[in-house]
């Protein structure tokens, strides 16, 4: 595979990690849930054996969830390209939450955060563009 093809791929990928975290700070669920595959698997990091399949039970997973507050900081992502429509990633989160403002106010942090944590991704390239097909998270400390 060229580099280009390479760095194309790698750049991509980390493309759609971000954009997650941006879409779920945004509680844009059905954006999310969208950047899964049909059959794709989520594991939240502090739930990390028990995961969701199947992107619609994803989305109603992310819509069963109190509203929240919420800040994902991504950082360390390294994608290793397994060919021209596989990949793998992994990357470091650092979540500030905590309950939503009054109107034109800040929301208020939680005080048992930030969570810090992981994410082990499987993607792949579908007619969609890249999507996860897999993304398990972890925590790196308890909360």
């Amino acid at each position: 595979m060229w580099t280009e093809d390479r760095q194309s791929i790698e750049w991509a990928c980390t493309r759609v990690i971000n954009l997650y975290a941006l879409l779920n700070d945004a509680a844009d669920w059905e954006g999310v849930a969208g950047l899964y595959t049909v059959d794709g698997q989520m594991a939240r990091p502090s739930a990390p054996n028990n995961p969701v399949v199947g992107r619609e039970a994803i989305l109603a997973a992310l819509k069963a969830r109190p509203p929240r507050a919420a800040r994902h900081v991504i950082s360390n992502i390294v994608v290793d390209v397994d060919g021209e429509n596989e990949a793998r990633a992994m990357s470091v989160i650092l979540l500030f939450q905590g309950q939503a403002g009054e109107e034109g106010t800040l929301p208020t942090r939680d005080q048992t955060g930030p969570l810090v944590g992981y994410f082990k991704d499987r993607m792949v390239r579908t007619d969609e563009g890249w999507r996860f097909a897999e993304r398990i998270g972890g925590l790196d400390f308890a909360p």
